[in-house]
């Protein structure tokens, strides 16, 4: 059977329409979602934050920050870009810091004031900053000073006229800050050398309280964020994502929670990092829109501080990646926390491992919700309801008024069970790539987003990922995807980590590489080769197997497949 989109799947139209979203936000119909009154997403920020008034709205490092007081500071920052800076509506405000009280006061203020929001990675080389400085035309940016010495040395290559700098500790009480920053500073010495000139972060809300903010005219089609990729592949692109674009992936996910969250009583543990997508839409936005504590973690890479934060703080929903949720089941105590009261782990941004999803149910009680999307779709596309009708191993089904299609190369649609490259219409897909009509004529076909990624639709209606297309392995004419022999080795008790590439072979053009990064030292080559031949056809299974001590990754936790085949 041809699948011109997902819902010409009888059975998956009869999984969509059991939803109770399905009447009001009806498939193939991705124009029509309703957004109320929002014309834009501060409106919504407001008007959410001040009914949630008193509630506690951002965590981190034991303090709070309520939802009137995110927003009384975001007014005093938005008044300081606009009456101190001089900068107008559509300026680009680069936010370059980790989890801290700090990110979401400047970014509601930039949004506020109308402008544009640079998301910057802080672990960026010069050279990555200097491009996407460049690229976005950034005129200011808040800065954690840990990577000031970076800025100042690419500083003149760029726009910036306006630098704020923030230290870690400067969103605490003034006691707490002080120490904080002392230790930080001169205790572990983190924070290199550097002539950095700029206004201080809390010097900024200081001015800005001054004088109040000026009302702007902010549109559903202005574009909020330029969200660079992650740029694995070619130059890191920015997804021009509007206004309109946040607001329509938010009033899907409102939908999707339903069936099992609460306004104004959930608390989710945040270790993904705000200025990624994932984080930035699901917790930043989504989770705020319903009242939910973001316990925001600084630094998820100290996982014994991280898996103590779980017990302390009772979170009812925890985001992660997949490596994330298996590097926490490795620490010593985690056994020892009470996971009664999370209600549901969502795993996004990378694969979910079901090796990794069930040790996490068996251990936790809790159930592993994946989704999928990426920056260029705002970015949730799809998602496992929560309504205890999941699938593990599927990314579920789209969400509301979003179709997906599956192509061949000729671009044509794929026979229903055979894997294609998934496409996706709806209202949460990017406006295009800034400055680059042409990546963007290549991605889009009409409205439709070419995604890159790889998938089938199964004959529940469900959707499951193979792989990225770009990663897929030609074996004499056979397609193998990294991800399918990376779970099956997963599986193995003695196996931590691992990551399949191709490599050249003069007999069937590629073979499998895997590199492995061992749980139990005395886990040999042969046997994760007899395991893998237990397990796989023989086409298949790695031909050249390498024990690493790591696995190379992203700052989200992605394994960094393009590394590995370059060295």
């Amino acid at each position: 059977m041809q699948t011109t989109h997902s819902f010409s799947s009888e059975t998956h139209a009869q999984v969509y329409l059991s939803r109770p979203w399905a009447k009001k936000y009806p498939p193939s119909m991705p124009k029509e979602i309703d957004l109320g009154n929002y014309k834009n997403i501060f409106q919504m920020l407001e008007e959410s934050g001040r009914k949630h008034g008193k509630l506690p709205a951002f965590t981190n490092m034991g303090v709070s920050y309520s939802f009137d007081e995110t927003l009384d500071k975001a007014e005093a920052f938005a008044s300081y870009l606009q009456n101190v800076l001089k900068l107008e509506k559509g300026d680009r405000v680069a936010i370059q810091s980790p989890n801290l009280l700090q990110y979401p006061v400047a970014l509601f203020g930039i949004l506020k004031a109308g402008m544009t929001v640079v998301n910057t990675n802080p672990l960026y080389t010069t050279r990555e900053m200097a491009h996407q400085f460049k690229d976005s035309g950034a005129k200011a940016i808040l800065i954690l000073e840990n990577f000031a010495d970076k800025l100042e040395e690419i500083l003149p290559e760029t726009q910036i006229k306006h630098v704020i700098i923030t230290e870690i500790g400067d969103g605490l009480p003034l006691a707490k800050r002080l120490l904080t920053n002392f230790v930080v500073r001169v205790v572990k010495k983190m924070v290199p050398a550097h002539g950095l000139r700029g206004t201080r972060f809390n010097e900024a809300l200081a001015l800005g309280r001054a004088a109040p903010s000026r009302p702007v005219q902010i549109g559903l089609d202005d574009v909020a964020f330029l969200q660079y990729t992650g740029g694995t592949t070619g130059v890191s692109k920015a997804a021009m994502l509007t206004h309109r674009n946040i607001l329509s992936n938010l009033t899907q996910m409102s939908e999707w929670f339903k069936p099992k969250l609460k306004e104004g009583v959930e608390s989710v543990i945040t270790a993904l990092p705000l200025y990624h997508v994932f984080s930035l839409t699901v917790n930043c936005f989504g989770l705020y829109k319903i009242g939910t504590n973001n316990i925001l973690v600084t630094n998820p890479k100290d996982i014994p501080a991280f898996v103590k934060l779980l017990a302390t703080s009772k979170p009812t929903i925890i985001t992660a990646v997949s490596t994330l949720l298996g590097a926490l089941m490795q620490d010593k105590g985690f056994d020892s926390v009470d996971f009664s009261s999370v209600k549901v782990t969502v795993a996004g941004g990378m694969a979910l491992k079901a090796s990794v999803a069930n040790e996490w149910k068996k251990r936790t009680g809790t159930t592993v919700l994946e989704g999928y999307g990426l920056t260029e779709t705002s970015p949730l596309a799809t998602c496992n309801p929560l309504d205890g009708q999941d699938q593990l191993g599927t990314i579920g089904i789209p969400v509301p008024s979003t179709d997906m299609m599956l192509i061949d190369d000729d671009g044509k649609p794929v026979p229903q069970g055979e894997a294609g490259e998934i496409c996706v219409k709806g209202p949460q897909v990017m406006k295009g790539y800034y400055n680059r009509p042409e990546e963007t004529e290549k991605v889009m076909l009409g409205e439709w987003l070419k995604t890159g990624d790889m998938g089938v639709m199964e004959k529940d209606g469900f959707f499951r990922i193979t792989d990225r297309k770009k990663d897929m392995i030609l074996v004499s004419g056979f397609n193998v995807y990294p991800n399918e022999i990376e779970d099956v080795i997963m599986m193995h008790p003695k196996v931590l980590e691992a990551a399949a590439i191709g490599i050249p072979d003069e007999h069937s053009g590629e073979i499998v590489k895997l590199f492995v990064v061992p749980r139990d030292p005395s886990l040999t080559i042969e046997e994760v080769s007899t395991f893998c031949r237990e397990k796989l056809v023989a086409y298949k299974c790695p031909r050249k197997i390498e024990f690493r001590k790591e696995i190379p990754k992203t700052n989200i936790g992605k394994p960094l497949r393009r590394m590995l085949r370059d060295q």
